[in-house]
């Protein structure tokens, strides 16, 4: 008789990684501290990670492996979603391994091959290693060759080796193409994982639930009633302490290229036929196979740069007053450009997408706005507080989604009608608050199951969208400065006003 627990339809256990380490190169960096390990802990927490899971550490600090045992603990500690648990601690520190080296020394993956094996024995890993490289790009070579020198990426029997690399991937279409080829060096296709966080969160995901699951939506999905649509991340803080990475990327090359024309692809698609990587894969780049640029470039984009300004009610500094930005940086840090997808079902919609630092407030959505209804038999006085119908899924922070609609006001002579609100919140619908989406993303990775994974395909495609405007960007000189607490440079609301149109306030 079969396990009904191992059919993959049941749902009464959840998808466990088998036998497995983890090998996280970069252990020292915010991304390490505030993301990778607390989200290894909350794994583990939750169940999800096999007992004898390891991990181990490479950098170049004097650490043995209580120090490192130490700072994931710290890192835990602070910025675990889940609660601390000292029995679930004690299981995980015991596979905590650090190797003490520097990243271009041959040597020192001789040394940390002979970790790995230590913890294979010792832990029962079998031998299936993630490779995480929570570093900047231009290590990933070195990182790579001596690897792959060491024999470290070298399977035997049903061994699996895997790596992951998070964004950017490239700074333009010909440097992404160069990493692809590094990493193919010692990696198949299917074992590179490219880390898109944003497409781990569970509100990205309902995108794909709200229109696949649901028949209401289809119907209006299409260019025959959507208006536009808009997809907006926002921050309120601004560079911080990423001054050195930021200047010389900028708005667009951080964002627009990974997180935004993804988000696009995920509302644009068409339906797959199953949620397998490769149906998913395929319908995204689609998409954005689809996807056209504006002919006039500067008239149909716009860049800016945070000023001196009020953030909360304190006064933050400008950009270029920033520690470690240079007084005459042209990067911006406010980008929005406006993109068409040229197939039958989006035909004429225009997709505004914006990105900036040291906007209003924190938030991230995609707000796909209806047209106008054709005829309002009401009196013109009657619907001046009536805008267009909008779906709106709020991806961070108040999770959820919004359907805005008019209604009749209560009480009045006439047939007054006004904007009112549908809300759906994850918090209040569901006992389980969403995962982090780190949490997702690397036990899709050590489970061998990326459906939401940007492949080199979909890679290569959002910079060739991204190259040309970064080009003609290129020889404009310094962006347009916007107040910090605003909602951006004057020149993005004369963009969309050139069709229009106005942003929506998130």
């Amino acid at each position: 008789m079969t396990n009904p627990l191992r059919d993959p339809r049941d749902r009464r256990l959840p998808k466990v990684a088998g036998p497995c380490g983890l090998i996280l190169f970069g252990v020292t960096g915010d991304l390490a501290r505030k993301k990778i390990m607390p989200a290894i802990y909350d794994l583990a927490n939750r169940g999800l990670l096999p007992p004898g899971f390891g991990l181990v550490g490479f950098a170049r600090r004097q650490w043995d492996d209580e120090d490192f045992a130490q700072e994931v603990h710290d890192a835990v500690r602070e910025y675990a979603r889940t609660p601390f648990r000292e029995e679930v601690w004690a299981q995980l520190s015991e596979g905590i391994r650090f190797v003490e080296g520097d990243i271009a020394d041959p040597e020192a993956y001789r040394e940390l091959r002979r970790v790995v094996e230590e913890v294979d024995q010792q832990r029962g890993t079998m031998g299936n290693h993630a490779f995480y490289l929570a570093i900047p790009p231009s290590l990933f070579p070195v990182v790579v060759k001596n690897l792959k020198d060491s024999g470290l990426t070298e399977r035997h029997g049903r061994e699996w080796r895997r790596v992951v690399v998070e964004k950017p991937f490239g700074h333009d279409l010909a440097s992404a193409q160069a990493l692809d080829r590094v990493l193919s060096t010692a990696f198949s296709p299917d074992e590179i994982f490219r880390i898109d966080h944003y497409l781990g969160k569970e509100t990205v995901q309902n995108i794909l639930a709200v229109r696949f699951a649901n028949t209401m939506f289809e119907p209006i999905w299409n260019a025959n009633y959507v208006d536009n649509v808009q997809i907006t991340q926002a921050e309120d803080i601004g560079v911080a302490g990423r001054a050195g990475y930021y200047d010389g990327i900028g708005a667009a090359r951080d964002v627009i290229q990974n997180h935004l024309l993804q988000l696009l692809a995920l509302t644009a698609m068409e339906e797959p036929l199953n949620f397998s990587p490769h149906e998913v894969r395929m319908e995204k780049e689609k998409v954005l196979s689809a996807v056209t640029i504006p002919s006039d470039i500067t008239a149909h984009t716009a860049r800016g740069q945070y000023a001196a300004g009020w953030q909360g009610g304190v006064p933050v500094k400008g950009f270029l007053e920033e520690t470690g930005i240079p007084p005459d940086s042209t990067t911006e840090t406010f980008a929005a450009i406006r993109v068409t997808v040229d197939n039958r079902r989006w035909a004429g919609v225009p997709f505004y997408l914006r990105t900036g630092k040291r906007l209003g407030r924190r938030v991230t959505e995609v707000a796909v706005i209806f047209k106008r209804a054709p005829h309002l038999p009401f009196e013109s006085a009657s619907v001046g507080e009536l805008s267009d119908n909008a779906l709106v899924f709020r991806i961070q922070p108040d999770e959820g989604v919004t359907v805005r609609f008019g209604s009749k006001v209560p009480g009045t002579a006439g047939m007054e009608v006004r904007d009112v609100t549908m809300d759906f919140q994850y918090g209040d619908s569901f006992v389980d608050t969403s995962p982090e989406a780190y949490e997702r993303l690397i036990l899709d990775v050590l489970l061998g199951e990326p459906p939401l994974f940007p492949n080199s395909e979909e890679v290569d495609v959002s910079w060739r969208i991204l190259d040309p405007i970064l080009d003609v960007w290129a020889a404009q000189g310094q962006p347009e400065p916007y107040a910090s607490g605003g909602w951006g440079p004057t020149c993005a609301y004369d963009m969309i006003a050139r069709d229009g149109r106005v942003w929506r306030r998130p």
